[in-house]
Formats: C-alpha cells, sequence, structure tokens
C-alpha cells in the first residue's frame, strides 16, 4: 500500500534542486563567511545573493533580510526584539489566539516581565476582527502580532487592514507568514507590515534555516549575542548550506507560484467535495474561500484527530478527468 503525506503544512521534502544546490557548501565551500581573506569573502558573497533572493520572494529589500535557525526563531526575534528595545514606550502586546507556538509563548515570556498581553479571539472561520483590534490598542502598546495564514485551518487573514490600523496608531506590526510565503503571493508592502517571518520548511528547503523580514531602520534587541553577523542583530556563524538552500527554494518557488496555485486549489477542491459527499458528519474547519490554495482542514464526529492508529477507508475521490500530477516540493 502506498502511503501518501497529507501535512506539508508541517514540512515538505527537500527539493532535488535545492540538494544539488547545497552539496558544494558542505566539502568544497565551507570558508567562513565573517572572515576577510577570499574563501570567506567569496562565501560572505554567495549568501549575500540568496539573500536577495529571498527578499525577492516577499517584495522586500536584501538588507531588510535576517537568516535564522526556523520560523520559530525568526517569530521569536520578532516578538522578544521589539518588546525588549521597545519597553520605555510601553508594555502592551496583542496578539491572536490562534497564533502559532512560538509566538504565543513569546508573548508568554513577557507576561512574567511585568508587560500585559491581550489574546484577541477569532471567529468561526479562524479570522480576526479589525473592529476588535482597533478598539484593543492602547496608548502603551508596541506590538502586535497576527499571522498571515494559519496552518492548522488554512485560514488568510486580512493583513492589510489588520496593519493599516496599527499604522495609523504608531504600532508596530509583526505577521508569521511561514505557511503563507510560498503558497499564496506575499509582498510585505502590499501587507504594510514591519516585520515578517518565514521558514524553508515550507518551501522545499531543509529544515533548520528561516528568515525575519524587519523594515529599515527598526530597532530590534539580539537574543543571540555574538559578532556582527547578520548586521549584528544575530550572532553566530551564519548556516551556509542552509542559506543557499533557502535561496534556491525562494528562485524556484518564484518562477513556479502562479503555476502551483491553481493546480493545488484543483487538487483542494475534488479533496473537499469528495470528503463531503461520502462522510457524514464533517465539517470543513476554516474559512471556505479565503484559504490557502492547497489547505483543507476536517473535523470528523466521533473521530480523534490525533489518535495514533491507522484507519482503513474506501477511496474517496473520483476524477472526472485525469490530471497531471506534478512536483512543487
Amino acid at each position: 500500500m502506498r502511503r501518501v503525506y497529507l501535512d506539508h503544512a508541517s514540512a515538505t521534502p527537500v527539493r532535488e534542486e535545492v540538494i544539488e544546490a547545497m552539496l558544494p557548501y558542505f566539502d568544497r565551500h565551507f570558508g567562513n563567511p565573517s572572515t576577510v581573506y577570499d574563501m570567506g569573502s567569496q562565501i560572505k558573497q554567495v549568501m549575500e545573493e540568496q539573500r536577495a533572493k529571498v527578499a525577492k520572494l516577499i517584495s522586500a529589500k536584501s538588507q531588510e533580510i535576517i537568516f535564522t535557525s526556523s520560523g520559530a526563531e525568526a517569530n521569536n526575534l520578532a516578538v522578544k526584539g521589539v518588546a525588549f528595545a521597545r519597553q520605555k514606550k510601553g508594555k502592551h502586546i496583542i496578539i491572536s489566539a490562534i497564533e502559532h507556538h512560538s509566538v504565543l509563548n513569546s508573548a508568554r515570556f513577557f507576561e512574567r516581565m511585568d508587560f500585559e498581553v491581550t489574546f484577541l479571539p477569532v471567529d468561526e472561520y479562524g479570522l480576526v476582527d479589525p473592529g476588535r483590534l482597533s478598539r484593543a490598542i492602547r496608548s502603551d502598546t508596541i506590538l502586535v502580532s497576527i499571522m498571515h495564514a494559519n496552518n492548522e485551518i488554512g485560514t488568510i487573514q486580512p493583513i492589510s487592514e489588520l496593519s493599516g490600523i496599527c499604522r495609523d496608531k504608531g504600532v508596530l506590526f509583526h505577521t508569521d507568514a511561514v505557511a503563507s510565503a510560498g503558497n499564496i503571493p506575499v509582498d510585505v508592502n502590499a501587507l504594510n507590515v514591519d516585520l515578517l517571518s518565514l521558514s524553508g520548511v515550507s518551501i522545499g528547503a531543509p529544515k533548520g534555516v528561516g528568515a525575519l523580514y524587519f523594515k529599515n531602520n527598526l530597532r530590534l534587541m539580539p537574543l543571540i549575542h555574538g559578532g556582527i553577523q547578520e548586521m549584528g542583530r544575530r550572532g553566530g556563524t551564519e548556516n551556509v548550506p542552509g542559506i543557499v538552500g533557502l535561496g534556491k527554494a525562494s528562485e524556484l518557488t518564484i518562477a513556479e507560484l502562479t503555476d502551483k496555485i491553481d493546480y493545488l486549489q484543483e487538487l483542494r477542491n475534488l479533496l473537499v467535495a469528495g470528503i463531503q459527499k461520502r462522510i457524514e458528519s464533517v465539517k470543513l474547519t476554516g474559512h471556505p474561500y479565503r484559504r490557502l490554495p492547497g489547505h483543507a482542514s476536517f473535523c470528523i464526529e466521533a473521530i480523534e484527530g490525533e489518535a495514533k492508529a491507522y484507519v482503513q477507508t474506501p477511496a474517496l475521490l473520483v476524477l472526472q478527468k485525469p490530471l497531471k500530477l506534478r512536483r512543487f516540493w
């Protein structure tokens, strides 16, 4: 029996093109990019080329990209870096109640340091109400963090509207785009955000590499102190092979994104229709159409989603026309 992995919101296989691009940087081109001699400065140049590719994926500037070890670290650096840097201005943070644990627990960390955190509830579709956000902002609010798209239910938030409210009130806005970058167009200018997190694990790059976008001239307190790496905002020798992989995956994503969206939407719609037609007591979670193109999430009555058991089920889908299978990961 062939097993099919259906949780690409959690992890994607590393693409062959990405592996091929990374390989020389493990053994042949292994210089430290912080050194001043040729073997290091050449690697530094390669790393800056990858920074430009990642920046292009989200329509940012190269100097606005910090490489991290993961999306979780990028979220930590965004929330904690801003909170530490701006605590003299205020100690109030707002996040949605359905954020990734790296945002939730970063915010809760500051609750133990005399900060106040407001957790915004969401509606039945997982959407944050812009009016509720506006009412929650206070004179001492320094940061709002609301994810672009939810990896569990697939709902896409109205980020540009939410960030506009914060911009009018002089509050910084961060969005976790780990689930959205590489799956839908992400433009930091259109979204009007100050910080944005992404991860290689979602776009066919290796685990252990991510990035944080931060708007020019934004103050961030480093969480890892070391040398001058990443413009002094994240110490430690950079993961060059991982960064090369993230750059290559970003390049491939830019070239394929439109076709990928169309392809995944067709597969998703077939899956949703097939399950709803053939299984009783099933409910699609998340927004019915304002959702990631390749995302389908269900609640099925009397079925425990976290149970570690294998269940044999009959085929759910009957294709009305042949689909040409494609590989985007």
